[in-house]
């Protein structure tokens, strides 16, 4: 059997940051600058409010919910980790999967001992569904019937992560649909800000007693005073208003990447968010020592289930021209 390290991540290595790192899916846009203006000013010689209070109930306006359905998180990964064991801890024995899908769904599964199950109607205790879809970047098929077939006292998260980076159509879900499932939002991906951790999710209508568990395994603290700035930025008209101009930015781009993709002979595969997969016409780990050599870094997907592709995070167009000139100096 072939070992996954299900931990690999995109984004910086022992070397440091690549100049042309295409690995991670931030915003390219970013860091955005209001919220960093607010980081910068963030006053961190004291604890936040561990209970989080005016965050959540900002948080609770901006999506028109209750703020007892926010609970606030470390960052996504703690998140998968304390709600999969908390599904355990009652006694849950399964998690699905997609077929493909973030490592860390599968490696806290595997933790705590869950059965994995792939099948359609698997009758799972805990259910996994992202949309946009990670690493594809595509809408996850089914969605609303998935979510419509969920056995009584099952729990499902919709990872949230690439909605705010969705750059074409919209999340097809109404709102009964998204009241029956755990909405999860990782908005420093969308501020270009992916090294503040700062996580939240909005509980279901009837989340019951795993929400109150949820809490029990939560750390006293989960977020710093840099995380909650991030968290009470996010939902400010400035900052949307500069993400949705970010998105205009990131289409074009996003063509034009695809473009030069193809020009190298490479496969391209759809996409609806600011990344996409695709398949080198030789294979990438061949020469990933010289891209990185040049400054240049992309994300093998073989931890997603996706041998001989990479997946793409969408750059500005002097980062796409040096991925052009490092693949082509690097062939053999």
């Amino acid at each position: 059997m072939t070992f996954v390290d299900a931990t690999l991540h995109g984004g910086p290595d022992a070397r440091g940051a690549a100049l042309h790192d295409f690995s991670t899916n931030a915003n390219a846009c970013g860091p955005c600058p209001s919220v960093l203006a607010l980081l910068r000013a963030a006053d961190a010689s004291r604890y936040p409010d561990p209970s989080h209070t005016a965050l959540r109930a900002s948080l609770a306006r901006f999506h028109g919910v209750d703020a007892a359905r926010i609970v606030i998180a470390a960052s996504a990964s703690e998140f998968i980790a304390r709600i999969t064991a908390a599904v355990a801890q009652q006694g849950g024995r399964s998690v699905w999967l997609p077929p493909l899908s973030y490592g860390d769904y599968l490696r806290a599964a595997e933790a705590w001992g869950l059965a994995v199950l792939r099948e359609p109607e698997s009758g799972a205790d805990l259910v996994w569904c992202c949309d946009p879809s990670s690493p594809l970047g595509q809408a996850q098929p089914d969605l609303a019937a998935r979510i419509d077939a969920l056995p009584a006292g099952a729990a499902c998260v919709l990872d949230l992560a690439y909605e705010p980076l969705r750059l074409e159509g919209r999340l097809d879900l109404d709102t009964a649909r998204k009241d029956r499932v755990w909405q999860l939002w990782t908005p420093n991906k969308a501020l270009g800000l992916t090294g503040v951790r700062a996580a939240y999710a909005i509980a279901p209508r009837d989340a019951g007693d795993l929400q109150t568990r949820l809490a029990r395994l939560a750390p006293s603290w989960p977020l710093g005073t840099h995380g909650v700035a991030l968290l009470g930025a996010w939902t400010g008209d400035e900052v949307q208003a500069w993400l949705a101009d970010s998105q205009d930015s990131l289409r074009a781009w996003k063509r034009e990447q695809q473009a030069i993709c193809a020009a190298l002979g490479w496969t391209c595969l759809p996409s609806i968010a600011n990344f996409f997969c695709a398949r080198p016409q030789a294979p990438y780990a061949d020469r990933a020592v010289a891209l990185r050599d040049a400054g240049v870094q992309l994300r093998d997907t073989c931890s997603f289930g996706l041998p001989d592709h990479v997946r793409l995070g969408v750059l500005p167009p002097a980062s796409q021209s040096a991925l052009q000139r490092a693949w082509r100096a690097a062939q053999p």
